[in-house]
């Protein structure tokens, strides 16, 4: 008995430090978040950066557009303390948009921190934009890279793993649903808080998906470690008691 309580104490608290491990990088990346996000349609995003640095502060967010799926209008939601600055490209087929052309496109979004102001660590930002009408893939990725104020550069440029599997860096990907009805060319209808939709669910970032599984899973790792420990203890104990 004393060797099972033991054995079991020891499973438990492996399979805790296992969940941990795994949790800890979840909400760690840079995402994107957006309500009822629809192929051609129009929808509030807002990029979550979190400071995964101890020793510094992030001030500069850079973000490109997928140049394979354009997007025609992109405005940008003005952040106090941060400068906005956009690039633009020409396309060799131009959009056709509400009966025009459109020729050239925001293709890179650059926030840069005012002087003094930074992410500190243990905290996040979130930056805004409006982008339309959406185009008609299942999904868009954003390459991203963030710079902290010792100049490190992390980019976060990897697309989602063909196998399943999580890249070190991911970049952050928007799933967009099908049109349906009159959603093409309207303007999606976005609550305030970027990752809930309108009836209250989850939209079609992954931060706010990745942020409760990791804090759930971490949860689930220290109760686990602590009911190994527990079990450890008393094993110990009636080990002592049968001396």
């Amino acid at each position: 008995m004393r060797r099972i309580l033991l054995r079991a104490g020891a499973a438990l608290a492996a399979v805790g430090a296992v969940v941990l491990a795994t949790a800890s990088p979840a909400a760690a990346h840079v995402t994107v978040n957006a309500a009822n996000a629809t192929q051609g349609g129009y929808a509030k995003v807002a990029f979550r950066v979190p400071n995964e640095r101890d020793n510094a502060g992030t001030v500069k967010l850079e973000i490109s557009l997928p140049a394979d799926a354009p997007v025609a209008s992109v405005s940008l939601r003005p952040q106090a303390g941060w400068t906005a600055t956009t690039e633009k490209t020409t396309l060799a087929t131009p959009l056709k948009v509400h009966d025009r052309e459109v020729k050239e496109v925001v293709s890179k979004i650059t926030w840069t921190a005012d002087k003094g102001v930074q992410i500190k660590p243990g905290e996040f930002q979130e930056f805004e934009a409006s982008l339309g009408p959406l185009p008609e893939v299942d999904q868009l990725i954003f390459k991203a890279l963030q710079t902290y104020s010792t100049g490190e550069v992390v980019r976060w440029i990897d697309e989602p793993a063909t196998d399943g599997s999580s890249p070190e860096h991911p970049a952050p990907v928007l799933k967009l649903a099908k049109a349906t009805g009159g959603a093409h060319g309207a303007v999606a209808v976005v609550s305030d808080e970027p990752h809930a939709d309108a009836a209250g669910g989850h939209g079609g970032g992954s931060a706010g998906g990745d942020s409760s599984v990791g804090t759930l899973l971490g949860l689930a790792g220290l109760v686990l470690g602590l009911a190994g420990l527990v079990v450890g203890l008393l094993a110990y104990r009636r080990a002592a008691t049968s001396v």
